[in-house]
């Protein structure tokens, strides 16, 4: 272990902060990149790729926790839409730059020539592959550990509202657009509460039809929410039980075989995740 840390730069295990200079029998294995093992000749042959598998299953488990705690008053869509914002290639890889992740990977000639040190999905790998290391090492507390670290930018951002980047009625419009449908438009439905806490309803609208509703402290928040429902109708839709129910899918995603659509109604985001605060 003592040749695979001394390739990791000092600066990886300051920002790292896990203890990663201790008995860690599984690192070298999830720094291995496959062009390397291919390489070599005799003797066990490993890469990172069977820990990527168990990395990929125990960082959905820890950031689906996290996100539970979090934003306890979001639903099963919302929820999903979010771990997904928060592990997938593009954010794992992203994280990994940060940390120089890559300058210490070991890789084949052929690869470091090619420059896929630095790739997108070899550095998603990796991380995931790390993830998997600790967990079998130092079990699962460690894991968590390191898998909230990861996700510790993009959830600031994601619990601030600002959607990674995109915000939901953005994100909305240009779904709609690309089929060809007339751009989302919302409407006040009324509103909550007394003045010092008033909350306001809002419908989001394609060519006449409700496709998601919200709530919110403001009508921006408000129409939000109800874009971020209606992108959940299209994320995770619901069954179709009569042929008219599909409109306001099909604005979103089109009509493929075996594709159904949420209700007539839409989907209801009963409040923004812009207004929800962290459970502790």
């Amino acid at each position: 272990m003592g040749k695979v840390l001394g390739m990791l730069p000092s600066e990886l295990l300051q920002r790292l902060d896990l203890g990663l200079e201790g008995d860690l029998p599984h690192l070298e294995e999830a720094l291995t990149h496959p062009s390397f093992s291919n390489e070599q000749r005799g003797g066990r042959r490993v890469d990172n790729q069977r820990l990527e598998f168990l990395g990929d299953a125990v960082l959905g488990l820890c950031v689906t926790e996290l996100l539970m705690e979090r934003f306890p008053g979001a639903r099963e869509g919302e929820l999903s839409m979010m771990r997904s914002a928060l592990v997938n290639t593009d954010a794992l890889a992203a994280w990994a730059r940060g940390i120089e992740l890559g300058a210490a990977l070991r890789v084949g000639r052929g690869a470091e020539v090619a420059g896929e040190r630095d790739q997108t999905n070899v550095l998603a790998d990796a991380a995931e592959a790390l993830v998997a290391a600790l967990y079998l090492d130092r079990g699962f507390e460690s894991a968590r550990a390191l898998s909230r670290k990861i996700v510790a930018s993009p959830l600031a951002q994601l619990a601030s509202g600002s959607m990674l980047g995109r915000d939901a009625k953005s994100e909305l419009q240009e779904r709609v657009q690309a089929r060809g449908a007339a751009s989302p438009r919302y409407r006040l439905m009324g509103t909550e509460g007394p003045d010092h806490d008033r909350a306001f309803l809002v419908a989001v609208e394609v060519d006449g039809r409700v496709i998601g509703t919200g709530r919110g402290r403001s009508k921006k928040l408000a129409e939000q929410a109800a874009a971020r429902a209606a992108l959940v109708a299209c994320a995770a839709p619901e069954p179709a039980t009569a042929s008219d129910e599909r409109a306001p899918a099909e604005a979103l995603h089109g009509t493929p075989e075996g594709r159904g659509a949420p209700p007539a109604g839409g989907v209801s985001s009963e409040q923004s995740v812009n207004d929800r605060g962290p459970s502790r």
